[in-house]
């Protein structure tokens, strides 16, 4: 027999033919795009980009979404009303988190297909107490929200976004930071030439929690008396918003990184912004859900607060406001929520790690996602031993593969890094532990957790396939 050749199951195959029959062999995606295709990914990164650019709180996401769904026809979810096949329903959770819903053909009592990711994303969450003046100059304190690494706050264009509830009942919005001719916030570093007893320290101690105050001004207000910065600072914000000091206590403001979201490379394939983590995910779930008609199961999709920070909270994936939301549609068909869970899938979107060659110590590249391979589907994820983890069944991950190779998405696999390296989780349990079926999939990112995150347009591109397909299946 020649040497290229060999005999499987009587029938005479090269080496090659035999390769390509049994061995896995993950391809660029690039490599399987069609030029219709790739028009289709160029035009939908920039409704990403205008979404990233416009949204960057779990409120602003909430409320584009419910905008973007009425005007599609959605209609505000109601205790006691109908749900019938075509019917387009949201459930605004407080302003804070949303639900939506495409009532299929099929019974609730057949299960609902769900896709759940979050549009909460790390920051800088304003004290209650915040506004203070030191050498002259004013600050607000902060208390950061979610895994930072904090060192990579100071130095960087700042924004200020929320809301606040003033003392007279009024509730007022706030944006400083965004707009071309805004003024922007910073935190100070110190200069590399002082810097010798900084620099020894550990990455994590490099900048303490409570160093992270945001400046806000020098000016003194003409006068005298003590604080006239922090006076001057709290005029500016009364003439614009009506504010006096004591609406911090009842104010939800938070500081992000300020700018647009932005092609990045030379060949434009990546984007660059704050928050991929993970309203990319959400964005791919609400466009995949805003082009259907009318599914054959129930298409749900869910934007969840408080992810970063353990999906805890009235707004989070742990609170019953999910339960409240589904159990009124089975309702409205005579079906125990139960029974609707039981026969329910649900795909937990959100981001992984995109394998990066600075640091590939970190990571078991087998097994990691990279970027252009498409949405990653993660087993599991966790930490060390799989705490925390959901852990799909292989039907599950069966599931998922049949449906997006029937629907020709590209997909890849994904784990969080080396076994022993670290970890984290995602949604994915709290859903499985309401006895839904659920499988992470998502974007693969660069410098996740980051001020700025790097995700590629191909494999953003590609979870919003999944997504619909999943709704599909």
């Amino acid at each position: 027999m020649a040497e290229a050749e060999r005999n499987i199951g009587g029938c005479n195959m090269t080496t090659e033919e035999l390769r390509n029959s049994l061995l896995a062999s993950p391809k660029n995606g690039y490599s399987r795009l069609t030029d219709a295709q790739r028009d289709e990914m160029e035009g939908y990164a920039q409704r990403y980009m205008a979404f990233m650019s416009e949204c960057k709180t779990e409120r602003e996401a909430t409320a584009w979404a419910v905008r973007e769904a009425e005007k599609l026809g959605y209609k505000p979810f109601a205790p006691g009303m109908e749900a019938k096949p075509g019917d387009k329903i949201y459930y605004n959770n407080r302003n804070k988190s949303i639900a939506l819903a495409v009532v299929g053909t099929k019974p609730l009592r057949e299960g609902a297909n769900i896709c759940a990711a979050h549009v909460d994303s790390p920051r800088l969450d304003i004290k209650p107490n915040p506004l203070y003046e030191d050498s002259e100059i004013s600050y607000l304190k902060t208390h950061y929200y979610g895994g930072i690494k904090k060192y990579q706050w100071t130095a960087i264009p700042l924004a200020l976004h929320g809301v606040v509830y003033r003392a007279d009942g009024a509730v007022v919005t706030v944006t400083i930071g965004e707009d071309e001719g805004d003024p922007i916030l910073m935190v100070s570093d110190l200069l590399p030439h002082l810097a010798a007893d900084q620099m020894q320290k550990p990455a994590g101690k490099v900048i303490e929690g409570e160093q992270l105050n945001v400046i806000l001004g020098s000016e003194p207000l003409e006068g005298d008396g003590s604080d006239l910065v922090k006076l001057h600072i709290m005029k500016l914000l009364n003439e614009k918003y009506g504010l006096v000091e004591s609406d911090f206590l009842s104010a939800e403001l938070t500081v992000v990184p300020a700018g647009r979201c932005r092609e990045a490379g030379l060949d434009r394939s990546l984007l660059s912004s704050y928050g991929h983590d993970d309203r990319v995910c959400a964005y791919a779930e609400l466009e995949a859900l805003f082009s259907l008609d009318m599914p054959e199961k129930t298409a749900v999709c869910i934007l969840a607060d408080k992810e970063e920070i353990g999906s805890v909270g009235i707004s989070g994936m742990q609170s019953h406001y999910f339960e409240h939301f589904m159990e009124t549609l089975c309702d409205a068909q005579g079906v125990r929520l139960s029974d609707c869970f039981a026969n329910s899938f649900c795909l937990s979107a959100d981001v992984s790690n995109a394998f990066d060659p600075n640091w590939p110590e970190t990571c078991d590249k087998r097994n990691n996602s990279q970027l252009n391979y498409g949405v990653a589907i993660c087993k599991y994820t966790g930490s060390r031993g799989k705490g925390g983890a959901s852990d799909a069944s292989a039907e599950a991950m069966g599931h998922v593969r049949s449906t997006l190779d029937k629907a020709g998405v590209i997909w890849q696999t994904a784990t969080l890094g080396k076994v022993d390296q670290g970890g984290g989780g995602t949604v994915a349990a709290y859903m499985a532990n309401r006895n839904i079926v659920t499988v992470d999939a998502g974007v693969p990112v660069l410098s996740m957790h980051a001020p700025q995150e790097l995700v590629s347009k191909l494999d953003c591109y590609e979870t919003m396939l999944a997504c619909k397909a999943i709704y599909l299946a």
